[in-house]
């Protein structure tokens, strides 16, 4: 396989010489151009370039028909007719011109005749800066130099070493651009003071430059190996006592240190002499992680330094812990008794933590008592207690590695706003840049020992509790920055503690770092109608879309197909949970559209849904409770007066019904009746007995009649109001004037009778129960008339009346019927037959409609 690879390379490169060889052939084969004084001439000379055609060459044997022309790369610079062509060219630029000469003839085109480059160059320039170098006692001796400008020719570069004893050794560079060159030989450390001179010739065409003698020794010029097997012990596992160590050649006299933490920048920098590969270092920090680089140099003052050794990081043991835990508290009450301590502090720095914290040793002390109550052991920078409230509590944090544990911190837990006279003034927030804070404040009017400004996210993302943050100003402070956990277009809240001794005071406030307007404003999620208004719920807009502190709410609303500018009601926001709000100035029975929007400090978000309600428009009692009050006011003071209330039952008569107004059967003749016979000697039936008699089956229903006597007095006549009769006792009495009262002979001992009987009568309604005597009594409409089973039949003689009464010559005055009725008279049908004196309930049928015989 190889036997064929290098047989195809060899036949290429003959094929390609074969090539060339005939391309030049053919191209000059017509004629030929010559250039005088040379090919290669120096920046700035002239040249003489001929072009000739050869014998039968031409266009014809005439020569004035031959046409050559001169090309310097693809321009024309001279042409002629005839057989040959001269021009001299100037002013070429430095490197490689071509020229081509061709022949046009009249019936075809241009044809090359052949060409010629032309090289333009600078002599070269001395070469400086010599200087050699052996790597290691055994390596080899290489120059360099600065070859100057660019010759834009080819040039080489000799270089020539010569020593004791007429040593001498000579190199030549066969590429182009040659700087250096090793020699490939190496010097002995026999003679380190022999003496040794390195010379650099530059040739070229145009000329040729040599460099001055560059004179060394051998301790000059050998320039050792860096160090190697670099390694670092720690006595005891002590960071106090710790050995560097490492491997060098047997010559090196001197050794430079340079070490550095990791996160560190300089470099710290140590020069030791005979430290034959080993040395002590004492100042560096415990569980720190360092890194180290060792070089070495044969002579104090002459040669050069190894380069830097290979990088060694190690990390250094640990020690107990230097610093002390800054701790913060809240406070929160969970009842009347208990409430809930969380304590925080931050992590130790590197230098303070002095190796890696295993844990956090927290006790609670009652201050009271003295005594230990709760010691716990985390691994995490927070704890939380519930405790009684009452008592004072004290709390010490430390922190512990595997060296030791730290200084504990004491804080004693006190209310941090209880003081209002501690509490800092005019604090106010505002953002520098995307990722801190400006906090300022004004200082109380006691003196303060040291203020805390304590951060928190206000609404995280997914819910979850953020993260406390705090940091401590001293008493001359009124300003703090805070950037640590700071997110841009967040906001956070802000308190300022100013502490002194046992007491504190506080302010807060909201801050944001570069607020922009809200992505989203407040989607409503119900519209519910209350007696005061509408009561208006919304969710809060996601933090992320929050984009700062909102400042405010606004709702908006206007009526639907409405184009008038819609009306608002702007919210402030409070710290509380708050997602309602209640506004009462709509006009019910109109249908709104209503959405919401949120404001920060740097502009308004774009609204939120929109949702229609309609309210229904309960009636507005306040309208009908004054007008009602008045009323019953002018009715109550109208019937306080004994003559208006004498007039009311005429007005109400006179509006009764025609057909109300005939005299009702006596029930007197009723089967009912008959069992209980009325005797005139007796003036009071028992009406307990009516009251309280239970009905048996074979007994009709009771009948409840109340007899209405239409009776108007006199104009002129004075009225007496009777006292209004006990509970119990029947009907009400009604006002008649003193001449209703006065005779005798108005009423008959029957008369009186039936009135009694009208009054038990009347004492029971229809709804009344035979075991309910107290009921009130009932006085029955027109309609509640009972059949004709419970009366006798009409061949039962009607009870005679005793003595007629006198009829009283002024009711001839009065008017019988009034015709302002609201009752028709038509809806009782006249009798179509004679009854006589005498009517007995048989006779009649009495319905809804109309009364028939």
């Amino acid at each position: 396989m190889a036997c064929a690879v290098r047989g195809c390379s060899l036949a290429f490169i003959c094929i390609t010489t074969w090539l060339l060889v005939k391309a030049k052939i053919d191209v000059c084969k017509r004629g030929g151009v010559t250039v005088k004084p040379s090919h290669v001439i120096s920046l700035g000379s002239a040249v003489n370039i001929s072009c000739s055609l050869k014998p039968k060459q031409g266009c014809s044997s005439y020569s004035s028909s031959n046409k050559l022309i001169l090309y310097k790369f693809y321009r024309k610079i001279h042409f002629h007719h005839g057989l040959t062509l001269s021009s001299q060219v100037t002013d070429l630029p430095l490197g490689t011109t071509v020229f081509v000469c061709k022949l046009a003839c009249r019936s075809s085109d241009e044809i090359r005749i052949c060409g010629a480059e032309i090289s333009v160059g600078v002599v070269p320039e001395q070469p400086q800066n010599v200087s050699c170098t052996q790597k290691g006692e055994h390596g080899t001796v290489a120059c360099t130099w600065d070859r100057g400008r660019d010759t834009h020719l080819y040039t080489a570069y000799t270089l020539q070493l010569n020593g004791p004893k007429n040593l001498t050794w000579q190199k030549q560079c066969t590429y182009h651009f040659c700087d250096h060159l090793d020699l490939g030989i190496n010097l002995i450390p026999e003679s380190p003071e022999s003496s040794y001179t390195a010379m650099v010739t530059a040739i070229n065409r145009l000329g040729s430059s040599s460099s001055l003698p560059s004179t060394f020794t051998f301790l000059d010029i050998v320039k050792p190996l860096p160090p190697w097997d670099i390694r670092i012990k720690f006595l005891n596992a002590s960071v106090r006592r710790c050995t560097l160590y490492w491997r060098d050649e047997g010559m090196v006299l001197l050794n430079q240190l340079k070490y550095r933490a990791n996160n560190g920048r300089s470099w710290n920098m140590v020069n030791v002499t005979n430290a034959k590969g080993r040395y002590d270092l004492l100042d560096l920090k415990p569980y720190t992680e360092y890194e180290f680089q060792i070089a070495s140099k044969l002579h104090l003052h002459k040669g050069s330094w190894s380069d830097w050794s290979q990088t060694l990081r190690t990390k250094t043991p640990e020690e107990e812990p230097a610093g002390m835990l800054d701790v913060w508290y809240m406070k929160q009450h969970i009842d009347y008794n208990r409430q809930q301590i969380s304590l925080f502090w931050k992590n130790l720095s590197v230098s303070e933590a002095r190796g890696k914290i295993l844990h956090y040793q927290v006790t609670l002390q009652e201050m009271a008592g003295g005594k230990a109550t709760l010691q716990n052991i985390t691994e995490h920078t927070s704890w939380t207690w519930v405790v009684p409230r009452a008592g004072s509590w004290a709390v010490t944090v430390s922190a512990a590695n595997s060296k030791g544990s730290s200084l504990p911190t004491r804080i004693n837990i006190t209310d941090l706003c209880g003081a209002g006279l501690l509490a800092p003034r005019q604090v106010s927030a505002h953002s520098e840049d995307v990722d801190n804070i400006v906090v300022t404040w004004e200082p109380p009017g006691r003196a303060v020992q040291e203020y805390v400004v304590e951060w928190q996210e206000l609404h995280p993302e997914g819910g979850t509790q953020p993260p406390l943050n705090w940091l401590r100003s001293p008493s001359s402070s009124v300003s703090a920055l805070i950037s640590e956990n700071i997110k841009p277009h967040v906001c956070y809240e802000i308190h300022v503690y100013a502490l002194s001794g046992d007491q504190a005071g506080c302010s807060s406030i909201r801050g944001s770092s570069k607020c922009k307007a809200p992505l989203n404003g407040p989607h409503i999620n119900a519209i519910t109608e209350e007696k005061r208004g509408i009561l208006i719920s919304w969710n809060r807009i996601p933090a992320q879309e929050q984009m700062g502190c909102i400042l405010h709410y606004r709702i908006y609303w206007k009526e639907r197909d409405s184009d008038s500018q819609p009306r608002l009601c702007e919210i402030p926001y409070k710290r509380v949970s708050q997602n309602s709000h209640l506004i009462n100035s709509l006009q019910p029975g109109v249908t709104y559209i209503l959405w919401m929007t949120a404001l920060t400090a740097a502009g308004e978000s774009p609204g939120g849904n929109e949702r229609e309600f309609y309210l229904q428009g309960k009636a507005n009692w306040s309208a009908f409770v004054a007008p009602s009050i008045c009323i019953a006011v002018i009715t109550v003071g109208i019937f306080s007066v004994c003559y208006y209330r004498q007039k009311v039952p005429v007005l109400l008569s006179a509006l009764r019904p025609q057909w109300y107004s005939r005299e009702i059967p006596d029930p007197a003749n009723s089967t009912w009746a008959k069992k209980y016979p009325i005797m005139e000697e007796k003036t009071h039936l028992p009406v307990d007995r009516f009251l309280t008699a239970a009905h048996t089956p074979e007994e009709p229903e009771t009948v409840v009649i109340n007899e209405v006597i239409h009776q108007v007095a006199p104009a002129f006549r004075h009225p007496h109001c009777p006292k209004w009769p006990e509970r119990g006792q029947g009907v009400r009495g009604h006002c008649t004037s003193e001449e209703d009262i006065a005779p005798p002979r108005a009423l008959t001992a029957e008369a009186r009778q039936l009135g009694d009987l009208y009054k038990v009568l009347g004492g029971r309604g229809p709804d009344s129960k035979p075991g309910n005597p107290g009921s009130p009594l009932t006085v029955l409409p027109v309609d509640f008339l009972p059949t004709h089973e419970g009366y006798l039949p009409s061949n039962i003689d009607y009870l005679p009346s005793h003595e007629a009464p006198v009829p009283d010559p002024l009711e001839e005055l009065e008017p019988q019927h009034i015709s302002f009725s609201v009752f028709p008279s038509s809806s009782l049908h006249p009798l179509s037959f004679s009854c006589g004196e005498k009517l007995t309930l048989d006779q009649l049928k009495m319905g809804c409609g109309s009364l028939m015989l």
